[in-house]
């Protein structure tokens, strides 16, 4: 299996090359995919191969191999996101100046594999900064203590309520760095809400994380008047998720060269993406022209999983194949920040960044006015001023609060929180119909959600993503049909409070105003 050089130099963890009582020491990360490491060839420092019996492999805290031991037992695993300690007996000096470094191997699938990387030789002291930590036992009892510890120290207060929790810190590998502890975040209830999906079908009664006073009761007020209408239909319409490598030339003439290049090799560009992943399917990628830059924006689907590291590590893998493979490219960088992950943008607006769904609903004018004292025409005006405010202030969403519902149901489903600011966005619409009744649609064109993966298999948030039957493969879709749902729920609520003047007074009963 080709392995782009790019890709394979990540496998060492630069700044990890540390003097040690024996020698020196070294970290290799596998960033790759499950394997087993057969053969150990030869590692050599500064060109110098090292001999075989001066290197030990150091797999946990207490269990280190030969590479004689190695070879005797044909093998060992080495897991994704593992990492081993490369011990060699070499006498050498602390220094500032940059060694070359490098190392041969075979691992199943992948065969043969050498690189060479360059770092300078610390101290073992003065790796990682004071907090305490193990790259082989990181989430061990004892290192967890010692942080606790440590940070008491250093605050001088104490961890009353950070330090206790329920799940198990060994599953957070791959979650958080340093862990401590965790934060409790209040999870409230509303519903139950009835969605015509084509996935999430039937009654749901939805968990909102949030310290925020009145938004569960808004929100579960949206869903008791969507329900007396008969629901909500809820569609998911586009599914992408992108990352935006851009590629640098000496003018501008190479760089449309370089996209004319890429046109006609997208066949080998797919197959080395989507080796990285059983996943990911690379659908197209666009290109944009500026000065004598070329960005190339990298389009994908990644099933149930919300996909940014997923996407990342496969256009890293072609990347990597297209600079092996096109000369001429002054520079190279794997983000441009035109996939403008974590941001607000035009162009997922425009162009689909996570899901585009959208949820309609068609609300009775009696419905409206027992429940929310409001007529659909008040609604209806209130809904072209704010259009107006809306256009006047470039805001990104042209509704009332979708952010509100997101942020409570991400943080409750274990979504990644900042993914937020893109799933920001909407467009919200609303008409009278010729029966007086309110027609209301909200579209998200850039709504990131997973139920796979990241933080979805947590603790409270995977019984969260269990209440509402969302949690594992085959699922996304469903959940983007319910949050869009939800968030419709909270649109037609603030709209009917505002439009009816009842707004203040509900944070007066509910909220902490008073």
């Amino acid at each position: 299996m080709f392995v782009p050089s790019i890709l394979l130099k990540q496998l060492y963890t630069h700044g990890s090359l540390t003097k040690t009582e024996k020698g020196i020491s070294f970290a290799l990360k596998n960033r790759l995919k499950d394997a087993t490491l057969k053969e150990l060839k030869w590692i050599s420092l500064d060109g110098e191969k090292v001999a075989t019996h001066k290197i030990t492999l150091q797999t946990s805290k207490d269990s280190h191999i030969s590479v004689e031991e190695l070879h005797k037992n044909k093998g060992m695993p080495f897991s994704l996101r593992q990492t081993i300690t490369v011990h060699v007996a070499l006498d050498q000096a602390v220094s500032p100046e940059k060694r070359k470094l490098g190392i041969c191997f075979s691992a199943s699938p992948f065969g043969k594999l050498k690189f060479e990387v360059e770092d300078n030789i610390t101290e073992a002291t003065k790796r990682g900064g004071h907090i305490p930590r193990d790259d082989l036992d990181d989430y061990g009892s004892a290192m967890i203590h010692a942080r606790q510890a440590y940070f008491e120290s250093a605050t001088g207060n104490k961890l009353n309520h950070v330090a206790k929790y329920s799940i198990d810190p060994n599953e957070l590998k791959g979650n958080i760095e340093h862990f401590i502890g965790v934060a409790q975040v209040p999870i409230g209830i509303a519903g139950p809400l009835t969605i015509h999906g084509e996935h999430a079908k039937g009654d749901f009664v939805v968990p909102l994380a949030t310290t925020e006073g009145t938004l569960v009761a808004s929100y579960n007020r949206g869903m008791k008047l969507l329900n007396m209408s008969g629901g909500v239909t809820a569609t998911v319409v586009d599914d992408a998720m992108q990352r935006a490598p851009v590629f640098i030339f000496e003018n501008a003439r190479g760089a449309r060269d370089f996209v004319a290049w890429v046109k006609q090799n997208m066949d080998k560009i797919r197959e080395e993406a989507e080796a990285t992943s059983s996943i990911a399917k690379l659908t197209y990628v666009d290109h944009f022209l500026s000065n004598k830059f070329a960005f190339l924006r990298f389009n994908y689907k990644t099933g149930d999983a919300a996909g940014q590291n997923m996407v990342g590590r496969a256009t890293f893998a072609a990347c990597g194949w297209i600079l092996d493979n096109y000369e001429g490219i002054k520079n190279f960088y794997l983000e441009s920040n035109f996939a403008t992950d974590k941001k607000a943008s035009q162009i997922n607006i425009m162009r689909t960044r996570g899901k585009r769904v959208t949820a309609e609903a068609t609300i009775k004018r009696e419905h409206l006015l027992q429940v929310m004292r409001v007529d659909p025409k008040q609604i209806d005006y209130h809904g072209r001023v704010a259009g107006v405010g809306s256009f006047l202030s470039g805001v990104n969403n042209t509704g009332l609060h979708s952010p509100n519902g997101i942020t409570a149901m991400f943080i409750a489903t274990g979504q990644d929180v900042a993914n937020v600011s893109e799933s920001s966005a909407a467009m919200m619409y609303s008409e009278l119909t010729d029966e007086g009744d309110l027609y209301v649609s909200i579209t998200i064109p850039s709504l990131i959600v997973a139920t796979y993966g990241g933080g979805t298999g947590i603790g409270t948030q995977r019984e969260c993503l269990e209440l509402i039957d969302c949690y594992g493969k085959g699922k996304v879709h469903k959940l983007a049909e319910i949050v869009a749902s939800v968030v419709l729920a909270g649109e037609i609520s603030l709209a009917s409070a505002i439009s009816s003047s009842d707004w203040v007074s509900s944070h007066e009963q509910y909220g902490r105003n008073r």
